[in-house]
């Protein structure tokens, strides 16, 4: 069996599900109803339409667009009250007469809630009940028996996207906003994680007369590979492992001569309020390991690369 060709034609036909969708009135209608709604944006639908809205819900709150799905059976069961005169509907039913579903529209309609529909029949329950009416035509299902909902549902979460991408566009949202709804994802912690919050606050000092030999012990209990090297409060010198094995290269080795002959001199030190993602791209452009952090001209930490990578900073 040719399963390459089999998944192909399903992709296919998707595809052009999506490509030969015409953008309606409708369409229009349910962006000017959920731009002017005041509260949420609640999206609801049994089965696999509720699969897909859910999805859309957690879309539409995470590009700016207040919303969270409701399940009908639920609120046929209570959770109705969760809609409140401030909100709008999304209903979702390939059909448009999704039994569970058809039972709550006269209740949403009862309070005047503005109620867009997503359905393949406009003159279905669905479609008479909705304000705004965006239709998921499709040629055929992907699936071989034409039953499994596939291409019915990758339109209807193509258009559920494009309706998110619409509203982020007429609220200007911005990279930075969709940072502030995702603090813990790539994009958050590259514009809100600085290095004070990643750097570690203990680490080995010492004054600038110590041997090698003092040295080398301070690196090793130290654990970070370094030792800061201080004179009135502020950093002088950097030892690194790199420097101790170009030192024992060098034909002045001497394991009691003075660190600092072997140190890095006046080392590159960062401010406690840069970038988490600025810094990696400097240590990773200059090749350095570990940079000292200042606050006042006091260092107060040190940044290691490997800090920021187990941080996920990218």
């Amino acid at each position: 069996m040719d399963y390459k060709k089999i998944a192909k034609e399903v992709l296919e036909i998707e595809a052009n599900a999506l490509l030969q969708t015409k953008i309606d009135e409708g369409f229009l209608k349910a962006i000017e109803i959920i731009s002017n709604t005041k509260g949420k944006l609640i999206i609801t639908g049994v089965g696999k339409s509720g699969l897909i809205g859910a999805k859309m819900a957690a879309t539409f709150a995470s590009t700016g667009t207040s919303s969270f799905f409701l399940h009908p059976t639920e609120a046929l069961h209570g959770d109705l009250g969760m809609i409140g005169k401030d909100d709008s509907v999304l209903a979702i039913s390939y059909s448009g007469e999704s039994e569970e579903l058809a039972k709550i529209l006269p209740h949403i309609k009862r309070f005047d809630i503005p109620l867009i529909g997503m359905s393949r029949d406009k003159n279905s329950t669905l479609g008479k009940y909705s304000d705004a009416f965006i239709p998921t035509i499709i040629e055929k299902e992907a699936c071989p028996l034409g039953v499994a909902p596939t291409t019915s549902t990758t339109l209807t979460l193509g258009l559920g996207d494009a309706l998110a991408v619409c509203m982020m566009k007429k609220r200007g949202f911005t990279k930075n906003d969709f940072a502030s709804f995702h603090p813990g994802g790539t994009l958050g912690k590259q514009l809100f994680i600085k290095v004070k919050d990643l750097m570690k606050k203990e680490f080995p000092i010492a004054n600038e007369n110590i041997t090698l030999k003092e040295a080398i012990l301070k690196i090793t209990e130290g654990k970070i590979g370094h030792l800061l090297f201080m004179k009135d409060n502020k950093i002088t010198a950097l030892l690194s492992d790199g420097d101790l094995r170009r030192a024992i290269l060098r034909k002045d080795f001497d394991l009691n001569s003075p660190a600092i002959n072997f140190a890095t001199q006046n080392p590159k030190t960062i401010n406690s309020d840069i970038l988490a993602s600025d810094v990696l791209n400097l240590m990773e452009e200059k090749k350095i390991q570990l940079l000292p952090v200042l606050e006042d001209d006091k260092v107060i930490g040190v940044i290691h690369i490997h800090d920021l990578v187990e941080a996920g900073i990218k």
